[in-house]
């Protein structure tokens, strides 16, 4: 019988966000007999004990940690190889401009093939981060096949000069299985005083936050029976927590950090929102959906996938922050309206972003580029 093909997922995690539960729904819908899908992660000081790592033993794959004494290691390229050779690892799945680049070299050393998936594009503003950028950009063009998410994706990545033979379009897919578990606990409440407008997700700069606390501040001029909780770190909370303590409706914002009750917390949000000016396909709007609670954002690619105006949520323009703010009142003023949109998203996402069925072309894909026959 011939034995599964071997692949690793590399990933250089700095939480458990979109990226890496993604990257565990696909093991968990991965047919054993034809893949064995085990997970690399780099070993840097400000990822330990990872969470993505515990989910993944969980699964009873094996996980792998690869030093690096900085935040860019090039000799971690060797331990990547070392690993991908003496664990007669078929091919590499990287996800990440840092991922991609080490993936790259070490399955280029290791003689195979690799596979990039763009999870979203950073249009960040530091510089050493836009120089990761560009080197990840230009990662994607030596790669073996390239697997965005979604159509938009699919675009940025040819602006990026991939060649088309080496793309592939897998559609995002989840496992809502977590979250429609604590949605269907009447035990599983996050206590609350006032009305709660939410966001679960990274503190990054195309997140766009700074907008959404301004958004909540003119919000906050009509009415006192609001707060906003923001659950998720990143390397820009503490500016915006300094920005947040400067505004006047500042004791009800509330950055709550990484939080492993995060489902708990989104089940109490009365709408769920994001201002972000750049995306791929979010997983947290598919987690709101299966919650129940309505999303209100601004519309871009990625985000438009999942949330059609006045059909699965509220959507306004790009920087309209006048109409973001009333999608916001609309929302909590209207709750039947509300649960109406979220569970005409949960059809949605039921119908076109299955787990079961990206594990199943992902097979395919690997297959494809080890040569195998099924």
């Amino acid at each position: 019988m011939e034995r599964p093909i071997k692949v690793l997922q590399f990933i250089c995690s700095t939480g458990f966000y979109g990226a890496e539960r993604w990257i565990l729904a696909l093991a968990q819908y991965l047919d054993p007999a034809q893949v064995q899908c085990e997970l690399a992660v780099t070993a840097e000081a400000q990822n330990v004990d990872l969470q993505l790592v515990r989910e993944y033993k969980k699964t009873g794959l094996a996980t792998h940690a690869i030093p690096m004494s900085g935040r860019f290691d090039l000799s971690a390229v060797k331990r990547l190889s070392d690993l991908l050779t003496t664990e007669h690892v078929d091919l590499i799945h990287t996800h990440g401009y840092k991922s991609d680049i080490l993936g790259l070299l070490a399955a280029r050393r290791a003689g195979i093939p690799v596979i990039i998936t763009p999870h979203g594009f950073e249009n960040a503003q530091d510089i050493k981060l836009r120089l990761f950028v560009w080197l990840g950009c230009k990662a994607m063009r030596f790669a073996d096949s390239v697997a965005p998410l979604s159509p938009q994706l699919m675009e940025d990545a040819r602006r990026h000069r991939v060649a088309e033979s080496k793309l592939t379009y897998i559609q995002n897919g989840v496992n809502l299985h977590e979250v429609e578990a604590i949605a269907n606990n009447p035990d599983a409440v996050a206590p609350k005083h006032k009305k709660r407008i939410g966001f679960i997700g990274q503190l990054i700069s195309r997140k766009n936050l700074r907008e959404m606390l301004d958004i909540f501040a003119m919000l906050r001029q009509s009415r006192t029976d609001v707060e906003l909780v923001l659950v998720g770190d990143g390397e820009d909370r503490a500016e915006l927590e300094a920005y947040a303590a400067r505004l006047h409706c500042a004791p009800d914002i509330h950055f709550l950090g990484f939080r492993d009750d995060r489902l708990e917390l989104l089940k109490s949000f009365d709408l769920f929102t994001m201002t972000s000016t750049l995306e791929g396909i979010p997983r947290c709007l598919m987690e709101a959906a299966a919650m129940g609670v309505p999303v209100a954002a601004y519309d871009i690619p990625g985000v438009d996938q999942l949330v059609r105006h006045q059909q699965t949520g509220l959507l306004a323009p790009l920087g309209n922050r006048a109409s973001l703010l009333e999608h916001w009142n609309t929302l909590l003023d209207q709750p039947a309206t509300g649960q109406a949109l979220a569970t005409a998203g949960l059809d949605v996402v039921n119908q076109h972003y299955s787990a079961k069925r990206m594990a199943a072309e992902y097979t395919t894909l690997f297959r494809r580029l080890t040569q195998r026959v099924h």
